[in-house]
């Protein structure tokens, strides 16, 4: 008897112990995974607006609206002067309203700590901060003034924004006992704004001095693995490991003919160490107190932005990443913030050098929806996150979860909630694909097992102004399930072999429940392609999930 209890408390305490595990990441294949509470978890995400969780009665009416969302993360700031506004005397009132009321609506949350920078600028930072610029210097543009951003030289305000970070970190390890709290973005889409660089005194002085030993090292370990944009200009400048910002990377200049050649990239790369450095050291003072993932956001380079300083310069851009990885190790991973129309390219150019895929802002609705299904599949996202997601007002009188009747982003959450334990399954083991199709590139096609898949959308016109997009998973060798939005999915045998025909055995539509798929309409006729006129496969007019059972003969 005393060995069965010895064994039960063993199990107990390994149970608790994989329970009471801080959120963290694990790779599988070569996804990278959130793990809560032992368990992979998919971020159906939404941010608030800027200052949402500036006000507790505010927030109370937020909670239910984004349940009602089918919404399980919600990415919420919170700002250094609010819970500092008297350096040294903390105030965690609002930070600890946010963890209740997320916990009460089962939501978890993501937070944004906004502190010495927000959008380029420095503006979240308490006052006692913002009046002392002789502690906390600006830094300064090519004409020598200053302007309203921190200098990333400053060890002061490092230091500061760190101690806070780091207390704001204890005091979640101490209340959030749920792992309510599941990441922290470390600033907001940071970089120099209006001038290449900084230009203060102390920025001067180390642009024209040698470049940090932690880089030199850097670039002789990584030397045949950089990203394209530094290897280039590395190189041609003679792949030196010592010496001046522009002995070792190249005088920059602005091509007045040209404006998408890469101009100020010298720049660029000594502000993107710098807020490397500091970011990453005030992640690094927060993780000692709770180790949880930390990554930053980037605004990102656009065709009206050709250079540093139009967009904020430093930021963690991909042409950038290497300045980023050398010297801010203590942050996991860099997202983009996308309202560019090239959404494809901005994932693809961000899924490089082993980074964790998330996305923490960009646009909801339909559009929205098919590209946070195509990324889930090909690019195997955490999570994915519109931007504004409480801007709609609460009417007096009316039910606070009120939202509108179809919302294409909830009705996606829903279905993808509902798969998401198969779709983790499947991350990372080449055994699931994305589909996202546009007016740019109305058809894609790919092999998949033993068959090539080609996708298009269920209407011409609906590309004009939107997109079709799902994912696609392998289950068998002649088995799949698509979780699509306005799509056509066909099939064709890759080797024709002896059976170089192929028919449509069952679709069935269905969705899944806690994991479990539950098949509704086995689908027939007009409701399938299934003719070799037409080929083989799935019509998917809005959206649904369908299984497919395909056969060979001849």
């Amino acid at each position: 008897m005393t060995r069965y209890l010895l064994l039960f408390a063993i199990l107990m305490g390994f149970s608790f112990g994989m329970n009471a595990q801080a959120p963290k990441l694990q790779k599988q294949g070569n996804a990278t995974q959130l793990i809560v509470d032992g368990k992979p978890f998919l971020m159906l995400g939404g941010e608030l607006h800027n200052s949402a969780c500036s006000n507790i009665e505010y927030m109370d009416a937020i909670w239910p609206r984004m349940k009602a969302l089918n919404m399980n993360t919600i990415l919420a700031p919170v700002s250094w002067e609010i819970i500092e506004p008297t350096e040294g005397k903390f105030d965690f009132e609002i930070v600890d309203a946010m963890i209740s009321g997320a916990e009460k609506s089962q939501i978890k949350l993501v937070i944004l700590w906004f502190a010495s920078w927000k959008n380029g600028g420095s503006i979240y930072m308490p006052s006692w901060v913002k009046k002392d610029f002789k502690r906390f210097p600006r830094a300064v543009d090519q004409q020598g003034t200053s302007i309203e951003i921190l200098s990333t030289l400053s060890e002061e305000s490092m230091k500061a924004d760190a101690k806070a970070f780091a207390a704001f970190m204890k005091h979640v390890r101490e209340v959030d006992k749920n792992h309510t709290i599941l990441m922290i973005q470390v600033e907001n889409e940071t970089g120099i704004l209006n001038t290449p660089r900084d230009f203060s005194a102390a920025a001067n002085k180390a642009f024209n001095g040698p470049i940090p030993q932690d880089l030199s090292a850097y670039l002789s370990k990584n030397k045949n693995n950089l990203t394209p944009e530094l290897s280039k200009v590395w190189r041609e400048n003679g792949s030196k490991t010592t010496g001046t910002w522009e002995e070792v990377f190249g005088k920059s200049s602005v091509d007045a003919k040209d404006w998408r050649a890469m101009s100020f990239y010298t720049e660029e790369i000594f502000m993107a160490y710098h807020y490397a450095r500091y970011i990453g050291y005030v992640a690094q003072e927060g993780k000692k107190e709770y180790n949880i993932p930390m990554y930053v956001n980037a605004w990102l380079k656009g065709p009206d932005y050709p250079w540093t300083g139009r967009f904020p310069g430093g930021g963690p851009l991909p042409q950038v990443f290497d300045l980023w990885k050398c010297a801010g190790p203590a942050l996991d991973f860099l997202s983009p913030d996308i309202y560019l129309p090239i959404f494809k390219e901005v994932v693809e150019n961000f899924d490089r050098l082993g980074n964790p895929m998330f996305i923490p802002e960009t646009r909801g609705g339909d559009i929205g929806a098919s590209r946070f299904l195509w990324g889930l599949g090909e690019h195997n996202l955490m999570g994915f996150s519109p931007f504004g997601i409480d801007r709609m007002r609460r009417i007096p009188g009316a039910p606070t979860a009120a939202v509108p009747a179809v919302d294409p982003l909830a009705e996606t959450y829903a279905l993808v909630d509902g798969m998401s334990e198969l779709i983790l399954q499947h991350q990372g083991k080449g055994t699931i694909r994305g589909i996202l199709v546009d007016k740019e590139n109305p058809e894609q096609t790919f092999d998949m097992g033993n068959y090539i898949v080609t996708a298009d959308a269920s209407s011409t016109q609906l590309l004009e102004n939107s997109a079709a997009g799902g994912l696609i998973i392998q289950l068998g060798s002649d088995e799949y399930i698509v979780l699509g939005r306005n799509l056509n999915v066909r099939f064709a045998p890759k080797v024709p072999g002896d059976l170089p025909l192929i028919g449509v055995d069952k679709v069935y539509e269905g969705v899944f429940k806690a994991g479990k798929w539950i098949p509704g309409r086995l689908l027939n006729g007009d409701e399938t392609h299934c003719s070799t006129f037409s080929g083989t496969g799935l019509k998917m007019p809005g959206t649904s999930i369908q299984k497919i059972s395909l056969y060979r003969y001849k």
